[in-house]
């Protein structure tokens, strides 16, 4: 997969993949059907591996020559001793999870630094959706309120106020909206929140 096709299909995965240093050493947890680290390992020279519980989407990931563990993100990165990774990456997946707070601890004790995203609920077709009595439903939220994967819902400033809970260090963070950041008005105008962090140095 070149980087053409990463961007038609996953515009925002194209973003995202610039944040990632090239010869990075990845773990992508709720890696899907494996096309980001695909990309990162022939567009970028990558190394790494893949997290994921779904059988379909492991077999998808095999198929396209990731390396992939099947593992229950819930159950934490035990696997992995501090620092193994240069990047971890968790994209769309942290709202998927009942403990966001212990894996998001996790994902940067094991990584240098670490990429998240997740669909923005300030987005204004939520809050209109909201406004009009029903639960939003978006190319970022596709899913009914009774079968969504989702159990967590967040925005841009919640998720902020997270990190910085967690003793994160917010090294930069955009709202992008089909793929492209969104600069004016992120918080109401962006459909997908994408943030890179990492461990806040300890004071000497």
């Amino acid at each position: 997969m070149n980087f053409e096709d990463l961007s038609t299909l996953r515009p925002d995965l194209a973003f995202i993949a610039h944040w990632v240093g090239d010869r990075s050493h990845v773990l992508d947890v709720g890696c899907g059907d494996g096309a980001m680290l695909r990309y990162l390992e022939k567009g970028k020279s990558c190394s790494g591996y893949g997290i994921e519980i779904a059988d379909d989407k492991v077999l998808e990931s095999t198929r396209r020559g990731i390396n992939v563990i099947q593992h229950d993100m819930e159950a934490g990165l035990g696997l992995f001793g501090d620092n193994s990774f240069d990047t971890v990456l968790c994209l769309s997946s942290l709202q998927m999870m009942q403990h966001v707070e212990a894996l998001l601890r996790d994902i940067v004790r094991v990584g240098n630094e670490a990429i998240v995203s997740f669909p923005n609920f300030a987005y204004w077709p939520h809050r209109v959706a909201l406004l009009k009595g029903r639960m939003p439903v978006s190319r970022s939220l596709p899913y009914q309120w009774y079968d969504t994967p989702n159990v967590r819902c967040a925005t841009i400033y919640d998720f902020k106020e997270l990190a910085e809970e967690c003793g994160l260090e917010v090294l930069e963070y955009v709202a992008l909206a089909d793929g492209k950041p969104v600069t004016f008005l992120p918080n109401l105008r962006g459909s997908l929140a994408v943030f890179r962090l990492r461990k806040r140095a300890k004071r000497a």
